[in-house]
Parts: C-alpha cells; sequence; structure tokens
C-alpha cells in the first residue's frame, strides 16, 4: 500500500513532481521502508487518476536519487540500502528535525552566543516588526536618503560592467574606494592613513572579527566599556577571550579603573568620539592616557567610530587613531549609520606593519568584499554627494534630537536623565523605579521600539532606562511616542506599587 499523496492539479508545481515529493517524504519519515514495494506504474496512475507518464517521471527520479531499485521480476521496491528510518525522524518535531536530538552537539563556541539576541527577547519586539515603530535603535532616514541619484549612480556602473568586473576584486577591497576613505578620513575625522592601510569589510562587526583573529588568542583579556556595545562581546566570548567590564563615566573609558582591574589586557574596545550607550566622548586626558597605556604595556585599541558625522552643538571630535604615536590603534568605520544599513559596507584603518596579517585572516574568511556595491559608493563619494547628503542629515537629526529631548522634558522633568544628546542617532533614556525588559516588552504592543539600557551592562549594577534612536522617527511623531512611553512607566509603576499588598491579603 502506497501512502495518501495529496495532488493539487491547480497547484503551479507539475503533477510528477507532487507525487515525487509526496513519496519521497514517505520513505524519508520511514511511512515506506526499506525494501517495501510500490504498485507498478500502471496501478498507481489508475489509483491518483494520473497519466502513467506523470508515474514513470516521479518513479524515474527516485531510481535516479537511490531511493527506489527496480528489478525485473520484483518490481519497483525501496531502497535496501536504505537504513531503517523508523523512529529517526519526526516530522512534527520542529519542522522534521530527527528526534534522536541528544547527537546534534554544539561547539562551545556556539553554545556562548545567545540564540535569541536580535528577536524579541533582546529589545521586546518580535521579529516581524523588529525594524518599525518609534525610536528604533541604528536605523537610519531611510526615506530621506537621495535614492533616484543612488539608482542612477548603480544604472550607470551597471551599464559599463565588463568581463573583467566579474573576476576576484582586491583583497583589501576597491582602490578607487579606498582613495576616497582615506582622503575623507583626513579631512573629517583627523586620521593619519593612507588608502594601503584601508581593508573594506561588510561592516563594524566583520571588523572586529577580523581584529580580533589578528590581534587576540584565547585567554587573553579585553577591556570593554560598561556599559557597552553587547554585539562585540559576542565576538570575544566566541575566541576564548576574557572580557573585562571597565567602568565609563562623564570622560568616557575610566582608564585608572581599567589598569586597576587588569593591567595584562591585551586590547581596550573603545568608543571614544560617542560612546556606546552613553553618549558621551571620551575627554583629551582620558585619551593619553589610553594610548600610554596601550603603548607601555604592548596591548592595541580597537576604536569604534560608528557615527562621530553626527555632531550637533561643536565640530566632530578627531579620532583616537590620529593622537596614535605608537601604531597601536585599530579604527573601525561603517557606512550602515551614514548611508543605508543593507549597503553592508565599513572598513578598517591598519597599521601598516600589520597588513600582511589582516590580509591572510580576510583570505581564510571570504576573500575578498564584493565589487560592484563599492565602485558605486567610491562614485558616491568622489562626486560629492557624499559630503552633501552629511550636511542634510545633520540638520535633520539635530532637528529630531532637539524635539526627543524637548518631550522628554516636558513628559518627565526631573525624573529622567537624558546622556549622549550631542552626537549621534540616539541618545540614553535613565529611568528609576522601573524594569527596562518588562516594559519594553510592553511597549512592543504599542509601536514603541525600546531597547532596554540594562542589556548594555556585563555586571550586575545596571542601571534601568532605555537607549532611544531617533534617526527613522520623525520630529512630528516624537512627542506622541513620549507620551506612550510615559503612560507605560506610569503603569508598570502603579503596578509595582500594588503588588506586595496583593501578596499581604
Amino acid at each position: 500500500m502506497v501512502p495518501v499523496i495529496a495532488i493539487d492539479r491547480a497547484a503551479p508545481r507539475p503533477l510528477h513532481r507532487q507525487l515525487y515529493e509526496g513519496l519521497r517524504v514517505s520513505i524519508t519519515d520511514g511511512t515506506l521502508r526499506a525494501g517495501q514495494r510500490l504498485p507498478s506504474s500502471r496501478g498507481l496512475a489508475s489509483e491518483l487518476g494520473l497519466s502513467r507518464i506523470t508515474v514513470l517521471n516521479a518513479y524515474a527520479q527516485l531510481l535516479a536519487e537511490g531511493y527506489l531499485q527496480s528489478r525485473i521480476g520484483s518490481g519497483t521496491v525501496v531502497c535496501r540500502s536504505l537504513p531503517d528510518q523508523a523512529g529517526v525522524w519526526n516530522p512534527q518535531a520542529g519542522n522534521g528535525v530527527r528526534s534522536r536530538s541528544a547527537r546534534r552537539r554544539l561547539s562551545q563556541r556556539a553554545r556562548l552566543l545567545d540564540p535569541v539576541s536580535l528577536t524579541h527577547a533582546a529589545f521586546g519586539r518580535n521579529p516581524e516588526s523588529a525594524r518599525s515603530g518609534a525610536f528604533v535603535l541604528g536605523q537610519v532616514a531611510l526615506s530621506d536618503f537621495p535614492f533616484q541619484l543612488w539608482k542612477g549612480l548603480l544604472t550607470r556602473r551597471a551599464r559599463a560592467t565588463c568581463t573583467e568586473s566579474l573576476d576576484y576584486g582586491d583583497n583589501v577591497g576597491s582602490r578607487a574606494l579606498r582613495e576616497e576613505i582615506a582622503s575623507y578620513l583626513r579631512t573629517a575625522r583627523a586620521t593619519r592613513c593612507q588608502a594601503d592601510q584601508i581593508m573594506i569589510v561588510s561592516g563594524s562587526q566583520q571588523a572586529l572579527e577580523i581584529a580580533t583573529r589578528v590581534l587576540l588568542d584565547p585567554g587573553d583579556g579585553v577591556w570593554m566599556e560598561e556599559p557597552g556595545y553587547r554585539f562585540a562581546r559576542n565576538i570575544f566570548r566566541v575566541h576564548g577571550c576574557r572580557i573585562v567590564p571597565v567602568r565609563v563615566d562623564r570622560e568616557g573609558l575610566d582608564v585608572h579603573h581599567g589598569i586597576k582591574r587588569y593591567r595584562a589586557a591585551r586590547a581596550a574596545l573603545v568608543t571614544p568620539s560617542h560612546q556606546y550607550p552613553t553618549g558621551v566622548t571620551m575627554s583629551a586626558s582620558r585619551r593619553f592616557q589610553l594610548l600610554e597605556w596601550a603603548e607601555r604595556s604592548g596591548a592595541w585599541i580597537i576604536e569604534d567610530d560608528y557615527d562621530s558625522e553626527y555632531r550637533f552643538d561643536s565640530m566632530p571630535v578627531g579620532c583616537l587613531q590620529g593622537l596614535d604615536q605608537a601604531a597601536r590603534v585599530i579604527y573601525v568605520g561603517t557606512f550602515s549609520k551614514v548611508l543605508f544599513p543593507s549597503l553592508r559596507l565599513g572598513y578598517l584603518v591598519i597599521p601598516p606593519d600589520l597588513m600582511e596579517r589582516f590580509i591572510a585572516v580576510r583570505l581564510a574568511m571570504d576573500i575578498a568584499p564584493p565589487a560592484f556595491q563599492q565602485a558605486v559608493l567610491a562614485d558616491f563619494i568622489r562626486e560629492g554627494h557624499f559630503s552633501r547628503h552629511l550636511r542634510r542629515m545633520r540638520l535633520l537629526y539635530a532637528q529630531r534630537r532637539s524635539a526627543l529631548v524637548e518631550s522628554i522634558r516636558n513628559e518627565f522633568g526631573d525624573e529622567a536623565e537624558i546622556t549622549g544628546e550631542q552626537a549621534g542617532m540616539h541618545l540614553s533614556l535613565t529611568l528609576r523605579g522601573i524594569s527596562d525588559r518588562h516594559l519594553a516588552e510592553l511597549a512592543g504592543q504599542q509601536n514603541l521600539w525600546l531597547a532596554p539600557l540594562s542589556y548594555s551592562y556585563i555586571e550586575k549594577n545596571r542601571r534601568q532606562g532605555f537607549i532611544l534612536g531617533f534617526g527613522s522617527t520623525s520630529a512630528e511623531e516624537i512627542p506622541a511616542a513620549v507620551r506612550k512611553l510615559r503612560a507605560l512607566v506610569d503603569s508598570a509603576r502603579r503596578v509595582s506599587s500594588v503588588k506586595p499588598q496583593l501578596v499581604a491579603s
């Protein structure tokens, strides 16, 4: 007997394909066992109301793939060399995951990572709506990007494409793009670099991954800002590094605290121009202290300069790398925050004597970055569109920042502490008497995207609050969104004050 196989004559898939897939599933899930005989092609065609050609085509495919075997006098049977599938395949568990899950071992490296770090458990939103709503973190004003201009550059480059462009590109990225980036960084960020020191990567996350592979061994200590960028922790964890939380105050990373905690650390990851998530700027004295520590101890500094282009009340602050006299700083930049996230282009500025090692690691990972978007971006920068776009966005984000700060002060007054509003596309809001993670879950039901501040801490002394992005939320939407947040906070506090009474009764 052949199990029931659903044939849908209105479906776009050919009938022989539907029959083939139905029989294959019956074999793999153990319904049809090894050695079991199948009906003749005529018999099955008659039973299912199909043409014999349809059945023959399905059988032929299964025979070719080794699921069936055919012998003269024995008809067509399920291949006898297939293992007994009974008890192995459970289509009801995890969409076909084998039930012998105890044998599905993962690496220690994979088990160190939070498997739901980008879904609702991380930010109080479900995956389907995780990039919508007010205060989305890390999102830009996509509707204000010069899309038609970009599309024109894409079209022009596509028309100029030749067969040579289909080959592997430069391992460190397009020479033309690296020249443009080097020129921009020297002017706008006060870096000391040439094009030969730049490596194009798929974003700051890959930049950190490459730098970690080159600079650090398992067991090496790494200073991380506390609070700090939580997704960088995953990189250090999977490489077996010892993460050393170093407190951040109004002057940025407290270097003396880091030395006291672990002087022998091999690296420090810092965001000096706009600390994530507090938004403070590292003072000049702290910068020189950090550079002095790195030079004396032979340590490395990884500078993540993720959104320094947007500074509202003063000129942009020069980068740490430009002060480095001992070539201890690895500089990381990205276009995700200044153009659009799906571009997936960032860069590293690497000391010249380390370039060969960085290239060797790059070759082991993905050979080279894709070439086409690099060419378009080089055109975008060279023709002046990039600088004009930055000027427009700086004004737009300044308006949104001001609207958010004013709304928070109107709704919360002195009970809310705001930090980081001088630059970037987010600010931090600290509140007392709340559970930011619980509130983030509730906010998701009201189309608010709240990133809990407490997730940015490693140690137990965690401040409660939210990291509010304003890049993709218009100034007109902000007041109503802040009022929603105020109502949520009030409601949560009322519930919290009632709970002890309910328990006592």
